[in-house]
């Protein structure tokens, strides 16, 4: 027995694509430190340090990953970070000597 196709049947509506979940949930944010792909992630397996507190975020803890927009390839990639969600807002409130 053939298997029945999973394609949009001919005649039905055309659903949009939702931009957030084909992106990744990466946006792109500018601020006066530069610009920023952000992405919020649920959280892993791992811990990090949050580089706007200095403590832990834990595993399986939602957090925001920001990397640098530094040239036509992203390189600042290598250089991102995982922030606590409040941190990452508070970023532009904090002092300089407290950023990594």
């Amino acid at each position: 027995m053939a298997r029945r196709s999973s394609k949009r049947p001919y005649g039905a509506p055309h659903v949009p694509i939702d931009a957030d979940r084909a992106t990744g949930g990466r946006t792109v944010q500018e601020s006066p430190d530069g610009e920023w792909v952000v992405q919020r992630v649920r959280g892993g397996d791992r811990e990090y340090r949050c580089p706007g507190c200095d403590q832990v975020v834990p595993a399986g803890f939602a957090h925001v990953v920001a990397w640098r927009i530094d040239g036509w390839q992203g390189e600042g990639v290598e250089d991102r970070r995982h922030w606590h969600a409040a941190c990452w807002q508070a970023r532009g409130r904090r002092s300089p000597t407290r950023r990594r």
